[in-house]
């Protein structure tokens, strides 16, 4: 059961910042164990359990990440990572689709959702979903955007359309969707509430999250990958 992060857990994250070794790692392994990786891995089952409370037909998956990085992509990095994410996605949407995160660093931790496998296929439908109801699409975000959530992604240079509304030009251009909320490293985080918090979070952004996995269901496998 999730009882909080600490102090410890983020100074544990900014020494393996500046110790990215494997010697070090090694020699402070039980550091990680104790203050990142068991309180982590239970903030993660503790949201997931939150989240079925909130929604009891809720089926899904949650992936938790590793602290190791793939040997094959360091680009001169050390091999660890200084944070640590979760995702969770529903059942009929595979991991590539729109997911629900939360993430913690040395310094601050966010959490959202987001779609970012997106292929070029994906993004279209996503516009021709946006352009056949716009007004209920721009009620939707306009709702996120009142309750404190920024938006996330790629604009392409050249819009795809301009619209009277900037909110929903904000959105329509752009190359994957998300939205987050990031926070110093401390507060909520300290606390045994964090999951309840992060699970009202992703409640609330159900509504964006259908409309995305929709899009995903509707595109033939072809047209998935990135």
């Amino acid at each position: 059961m999730f009882s909080g992060f600490s102090e410890k857990t983020g100074a544990f994250l900014w020494d393996l910042a500046f110790n990215n070794e494997r010697p070090w790692f090694l020699a402070h392994k039980q550091e990680f164990e104790d203050y990142v990786n068991t309180p982590f891995k239970a903030m993660a089952a503790d949201t997931f359990a939150e989240v079925k409370k909130r929604l009891p037909d809720f089926e899904g998956f949650v992936h938790i990440s590793r602290i190791y990085r793939d040997a094959r992509r360091l680009f001169g990095r050390g091999p660890y990572k200084d944070h640590l994410w979760f995702t969770l996605w529903t059942s009929d949407v595979s991991k590539h689709g729109p997911a629900f995160w939360f993430e913690i660093g040395p310094s601050a931790y966010r959490y959202g959702m987001g779609f970012w496998e997106t292929s070029p296929a994906q993004m279209a439908a996503y516009r021709r979903a946006i352009d056949a109801n716009p007004a209920r699409f721009l009620r939707m975000v306009k709702a996120i955007s009142r309750g404190g959530w920024a938006l996330m992604g790629e604009a392409y240079k050249r819009p795809k359309a301009l619209h009277d509304d900037p909110l929903l030009d904000a959105w329509y251009n752009l190359k994957y969707v998300g939205v987050q909320k990031n926070f110093d490293l401390g507060g909520a985080a300290y606390t045994a509430q964090l999951p309840g918090i992060v699970a009202d979070a992703f409640v609330e952004l159900m509504p964006l999250y259908r409309f995305l996995a929709e899009i995903w269901l509707s595109c033939p496998e072809e047209e998935k990958a990135r």
